[in-house]
C-alpha cells in the first residue's frame, strides 16, 4: 500500500509579483534583513529575467509561450530547491508574474495566444496554492525606474504589464494583497507577524 509523505512540511512562503521598478526586490530584501535580525533562516528566490535573456529567451514585450514556460518551470524548480534549506522562502517574482508579462507582450505586439496557453494557466493556478502570502505591487507612474540594474525603459509596456499581472491574479482567483511604496513599513510588520504566527503554529493556513 502506498503511504502519503507526511514528514516534509514546506516552509512559510512569501511571494511578490508586479511590473518592473515597483519595489519588489527592495521589499524582499528588507523583509529578509528583518528575518535575519529575528534569527529566522530565510532563502530568497530571485528574478529569472536576466538568466532567461542570457539563454536566448525573449523577454518583456517579446515574451513567447516558450520563454514563459521556461520562467514558470525554472521558477518552480528554484522555489522547491529553496524549500530544503530555510524556514522561510521569499520569492522575488511569483510565477503568475510570468503569465501576466506574456499577456502584456501579446497585447503590446498584437500577437495571438499560443494554442497551449491553457497549460500555462493550469501550472500557475496549481503552484500558486503553495504561496502562504502573495503580494502584488501597484504601479506608481510618478516613481522613476530604478537605476540599480539595466531595465526596460518603455513606460507604456511597464503599465501594460502592471495591468495584466493584476488581471491574471483576478482571473485565476489567486488570493493576494496589494503593496504600494507607501505601505512597505506596515507590510513588513504584518509579514513578520504572519511568519511568526505560522512558524509557531498560531496562524491558520490561508
Amino acid at each position: 500500500m502506498n503511504q502519503l509523505d507526511t514528514e516534509f512540511r514546506p516552509p512559510v512562503t512569501i511571494a511578490i509579483t508586479g511590473t518592473h521598478s515597483t519595489g519588489k526586490t527592495t521589499f524582499i530584501t528588507r523583509l529578509a534583513e528583518e528575518l535575519c535580525r529575528n534569527r529566522i533562516e530565510a532563502a530568497i528566490v530571485g528574478d529569472l529575467g536576466a538568466q532567461a535573456l542570457q539563454l536566448g529567451f525573449p523577454i518583456l514585450s517579446r515574451h513567447t509561450w516558450a520563454s514563459t514556460l521556461w520562467i514558470i518551470t525554472r521558477g518552480i524548480s528554484n522555489e522547491l530547491a529553496a524549500w530544503q534549506r530555510a524556514d522561510v522562502v521569499l520569492i522575488d517574482r511569483a510565477i503568475p508574474d510570468a503569465l501576466g508579462y506574456y499577456d502584456a507582450a501579446l497585447e503590446f505586439s498584437g500577437r495571438q495566444r499560443d494554442p497551449n496557453y491553457d497549460d500555462l494557466e493550469q501550472i500557475v493556478t496549481a503552484h500558486s496554492r503553495n504561496y502562504d502570502l502573495l503580494l502584488r505591487t501597484v504601479l506608481d507612474p510618478s516613481v522613476p525606474l530604478g537605476d540599480n540594474k539595466p531595465r526596460d525603459t518603455d513606460l507604456e509596456f511597464r503599465a501594460c504589464a502592471d495591468a495584466h499581472v493584476d488581471k491574471v491574479l483576478r482571473r485565476l482567483d489567486i488570493p493576494h494583497d496589494t503593496l504600494t511604496f507607501a505601505s512597505h513599513d506596515r507590510a513588513i510588520i504584518e509579514a513578520i507577524a504572519f511568519i511568526d504566527g505560522r512558524l509557531n503554529g498560531v496562524d491558520a493556513p490561508r
